[in-house]
């Protein structure tokens, strides 16, 4: 019964299936992108806050990545077993990987928090923290609060792509879309009419994630395809290591933009401290907060392609389980276009429009350098946009049809070879512009390699058709 409910996916329309899946997934990622935005778009324009109070949320984004690299390894893994299983008409083992994936996200969620509670000022300090006194003291108020929702958000981010396995993307996006809500509500009332700061912003973010978190709870009892009895939610040491082996990709592809966030922000502390204007101590924090700002729209940007190409995992996976190659190939087609068209879309905006987006995050309430600053970084940083969406997407479709060494590989080398390589290396030559550059020039290289990888993966698709034809 649970593979005829499924079936579909082999069968509709694949425009429709992209339709269907990836729109719910890119709201639900778009919603998950705003609880860290709309923070730093309240934090902006309280006075008594401003660029300190951005500054600090810089800092914090990278350890919340992380916590995303971990429940995202659980969940996209899990949603991709479940859809080769049931496409492979294998019904227990999807259950197993489900009730195995829910226990391990819970422990990691607990243990992480555990250590983030343990070594904050350490942890901090790591991620560009010391740029001044200031900057500090909102980041360690805003990191401390963030980490009692660590487990509660990352139990919504892993069940989310499972909800969508199980066939519900819509309830997968409204769950997010409850959380957001709730953020979005709370950040006004607890930073500027109770004057919380950066706890207040912290604690919104949090109601959020606990509500999205129990939302997640009430669907496990109610799933539809993938019903797992008790005895799937006790540790299978295969099921584990399985689901872990293909996530290492996910979880590598997440953690390595944390060593390049690192990197960045620390290059930022050094050569800001260098620069003529940012060197002074009342202007130090504005690099900092600016290229956050700009990680965000970017963030934005990235919700969009990844929403896309995660929305294909579960069709993907089906496919590459009953052997229908033709379809996957039509797949990565049409998701290979459209993630170029997004990338066009936003670099029009970046080019055209960095006044207006500056401006929301409270430029009026900042000094000229902080404006003109914004609007380099905005134009620099971003105008390869075009190439770091299909980037993306491949290593994503990569990953859904089980290449998890080849989406690995060029993960690695965007992240860490280009991305902390170029981070670190650039500003001995261009000083705080150095930073800049170092984000289009990886995405450069990194389509070059992309490219290689993907007439690849056209060929293999030709070929076992061929083969089976």
């Amino acid at each position: 019964m649970e593979q005829e409910t499924n079936q579909f996916l082999g069968e509709e329309h694949i425009g429709r299936l992209m339709r269907r899946y990836a729109i719910p997934c890119i709201i639900s990622l778009l919603v998950g992108a705003l609880y860290n935005i709309v923070d730093q778009i309240f934090i902006a324009n309280a006075s008594y806050l401003g660029s300190y109070g951005n500054a600090a949320n810089t800092v914090v984004f990278p350890l919340t990545v992380i916590a995303l690299a971990i429940a995202v390894m659980i969940g996209d893994v899990c949603c991709a077993f479940v859809s080769l299983n049931l496409g492979r008409k294998q019904p227990e083992t999807a259950r197993k990987s489900v009730g195995n994936s829910i226990i391990m996200v819970i422990v990691s969620g607990l243990v992480l928090c555990g250590v983030y509670l343990i070594f904050s000022s350490r942890i901090i300090a790591m991620f560009g923290g010391t740029v001044n006194a200031e900057t500090f003291r909102h980041s360690k108020e805003y990191f401390f609060y963030i980490t009692l929702g660590i487990p509660f958000y990352m139990f919504g981010q892993a069940l989310n792509p499972i909800i969508r396995a199980d066939g519900s993307p819509k309830f997968a996006m409204a769950s997010t879309l409850a959380g957001a809500i709730i953020n979005i509500i709370l950040d006004p009332v607890f930073i500027f009419v109770f004057k919380w700061g950066m706890m207040g912003a912290a604690a919104a973010t949090v109601l959020g994630q606990v509500v999205t978190a129990v939302l997640a709870v009430w669907y496990i009892v109610h799933m539809k395809l993938v019903k797992p009895s008790k005895s799937d939610f006790r540790m299978k040491g295969d099921v584990c290591r399985k689901t872990l082996l293909l996530g290492i990709t996910s979880f590598l592809s997440q953690i390595s933009l944390v060593a390049s966030m690192a990197a960045i922000n620390n290059m930022i502390r050094k050569y800001g401290a260098l620069d003529p204007v940012f060197g002074q101590e009342q202007y130090a924090q504005i690099p900092m907060a600016v290229v956050g700002i700009v990680m965000k729209f970017f963030q934005i940007v990235i919700s969009i392609v990844v929403g896309m190409a995660a929305g294909c995992i579960p069709i993907v996976g089906f496919n590459m389980g009953a052997g229908n190659r033709n379809r996957v190939k039509e797949l990565f087609t049409k998701l290979l276009t459209a993630e170029a068209a997004v990338g066009a879309a936003a670099l029009i905006i970046v080019e055209l429009f960095p006044q207006q987006l500056i401006n929301i995050f409270g430029a009026a309430n900042e000094s000229p350098y902080y404006t003109e600053f914004a609007i380099r970084a905005f134009r620099i940083y971003l105008c390869m946009m075009i190439f770091a969406c299909v980037n993306k997407a491949c290593f994503i479709f990569l990953q859904a049809m089980g290449k998890a060494v080849e989406s690995t590989v060029l993960s690695m080398i965007r992240e860490i070879l280009f991305g902390v390589g170029f981070a670190l290396l650039l500003p001995l030559a261009f000083g705080l512009d150095g930073v800049l550059y170092s984000m289009p020039l990886s995405d450069i290289l990194t389509f070059a390699v992309a490219v290689i990888l993907i007439i690849r993966t056209y060929r293999q698709l030709n070929q076992e058709v061929k083969n089976h034809g």
